[in-house]
């Protein structure tokens, strides 16, 4: 009998424990939940949940990091858009985002005169002398993204690679090491966009 009554108090003082973990925090938040916070809290977990296929060699080096306008968000979107309809997947979007953070910073750049580099246009800083396509098919958002996607494809092993050497690949830059810096930011961008 003791060993009974023993059994029963500790399983009330286990319950009466763990209502009192689950309920606690509960108790404590007197702000009323609204469909933003809600909607943050899912994109939070979101974020989390996808980390690890978004950033499968983890990030390298140190992360830069840019605040986007309403033009660059409407960019991404547009990678985005133009992956999924590649039928690519959420890695190669991240690549895709870190590529154009790098190589205009997300603007879709016409020819800059005596700051441009050769005849390079667009978010993926392409050129029309290299086969990229016309001055208005490079500075079309989803034609270059297109065009970045089936260098990427063309990439052996593109998704076992870190991101700065995928991208590097199809890009053949002068600063091939630059695209990491780039990878937490685009990863978070696809995070938040992905769904919406």
């Amino acid at each position: 009998m003791n060993t009974i009554l023993r059994k029963s108090i500790l399983g009330i003082a286990g319950l009466t424990v763990a209502g009192g973990l689950a309920a606690g925090p509960l108790n404590h938040d007197t702000s009323t939940p609204t469909t933003r916070n809600a909607a943050a809290v899912t994109t939070t977990q979101a974020a989390k949940l996808d980390s690890a296929a978004l950033i499968p060699h983890g990030v390298q080096g140190t992360q830069s990091h840019i605040d986007l306008d309403d033009e660059q968000t409407a960019n991404v979107k547009a990678i985005i858009a133009a992956t999924k309809k590649a039928g690519m997947d959420e890695r190669a979007a991240v690549v895709s985002i870190a590529t154009a953070l790098q190589e205009s910073k997300l603007e879709n750049l016409g020819h800059l005169g005596d700051r441009n580099d050769h005849d390079s246009q667009g978010l993926f800083q392409q050129r029309p002398s290299s086969g990229w396509g016309t001055v208005e098919q490079i500075t079309d958002p989803e034609y270059s993204t297109m065009a970045f996607l089936k260098g990427l494809k063309q990439v052996d092993g593109w998704r076992d690679m870190p991101l700065t050497v995928a991208a590097q690949t199809v890009q053949v830059s002068a600063y091939p090491d630059h695209y990491a810096q780039w990878e937490q930011q685009a990863a978070d961008l696809v995070a938040e966009h992905w769904n919406s």
